[in-house]
């Protein structure tokens, strides 16, 4: 190993920066970042986002999910909403995301409502983090301080949407790696897979889980979901079930109460409770809402810490599908 003149190894010290620098990127997000210049910003975003859920109800899923998205692939950045074009390679066609991910059309009335009130001064990527903490509040779960400043990717990867946004045939090993790799631990990893108390999946993610899994099912749940998702591929990839059972537009723990009674929709999901490590946290955030809340929106505030760029890096883009 490497030693510097005063005997301390070079690969330590080059560990204290780069923890030094994300330790210093986070700490320039603050909850007040846009108080003085887009001091109705909040006020702004929530009433589109307010709109777009009335409209259809599964589009707050829909926009808390994007910011996940965003967030595990080169940190909350935004890279997530540039489009394709012919020199260009976004993220939104990236397994993952490619007839999956939506909304993206609300988050432009966002982002054009806020540029009419202060041009130039908010970021994409902000707008996702309100939108999300605005889409669980409406559909009934917590509220939260979101922290703020970060600004917006002028590149993207398809590569890394690829490799770090966790499939739904994940096992819980692969998630804790998933989770692990963007500085997210085992509790907020079962915390934040809560979200699934909201929204809705197609066939093709789930129809192998429930004609093939035989233990880890409830035999009526299979038996429910594939009367509306054929065995055969092909027919009926895209109709949808909800990932929750019993709540499915309402922010709840219900969906820590399916698990528990192996009625998890996705293979991930069940993954959670399933004999693992994972399954005393899914067994007290059954029995205690209010412990879920808590230990979710502290998983969203240290999500939403990973990578930001800050200060003079990227930049602020006028329309969220472009770069400037």
């Amino acid at each position: 190993m490497a030693i510097s003149k005063n005997n301390t190894p070079i690969g330590f010290l080059f560990l204290v920066v780069v923890n030094l620098l994300i330790v210093s990127s986070s700490a320039q997000l603050s909850t007040n970042f846009y108080s003085k210049s887009c001091p109705n910003l909040f006020q702004t975003v929530k009433s589109t986002v307010q709109s777009a859920i009335n409209r259809e109800t599964r589009m707050g899923a829909s926009l808390l999910r994007l910011f996940f998205h965003d967030c595990f692939v080169n940190g909350c950045d935004g890279s997530l909403l540039l489009d394709d074009t012919s020199s260009f390679t976004g993220e939104k066609r990236a397994a993952p995301n490619v007839n999956s991910v939506r909304g993206f059309e609300v988050i432009d009335n966002i982002k054009s409502a806020v540029e009419k009130a202060c041009p130039g001064v908010v970021s994409c990527a902000d707008i996702l983090a309100i939108t999300a903490r605005d889409s669980v509040v409406i559909l009934g779960g917590p509220n939260w301080n979101v922290k703020l400043g970060r600004r917006d990717a002028r590149t993207a990867s398809q590569g890394a949407a690829n490799s770090s946004i966790p499939p739904p045939t994940s096992n819980l090993n692969q998630l804790i790696s998933s989770f692990s790799a963007v500085g997210l631990s085992t509790r907020d990893m079962v915390a934040l897979s809560g979200a699934h108390t909201i929204g809705q999946a197609r066939c093709t993610s789930f129809r192998a889980r429930i004609y093939n899994e035989t233990n880890s099912i409830d035999s009526s749940f299979a038996t429910t979901r594939q009367r509306n998702c054929p065995r055969n591929s092909g027919s009926g990839d895209n109709n949808l079930a909800p990932l929750d059972l019993q709540t499915p537009t309402k922010f709840d723990n219900n969906y820590f109460k399916n698990l528990v009674s192996k009625r998890g929709l996705l293979h991930s999901d069940q993954q959670l409770f399933n004999g693992g490590s994972a399954d005393s946290i899914v067994t007290s955030y059954s029995n205690n809402p209010t412990s879920f809340s808590s230990d979710f929106v502290t998983a969203m505030i240290k999500m939403g810490d990973n990578r930001p760029l800050t200060g003079s890096n990227g930049e602020i883009r006028k329309n969220c599908r472009t770069r400037n």
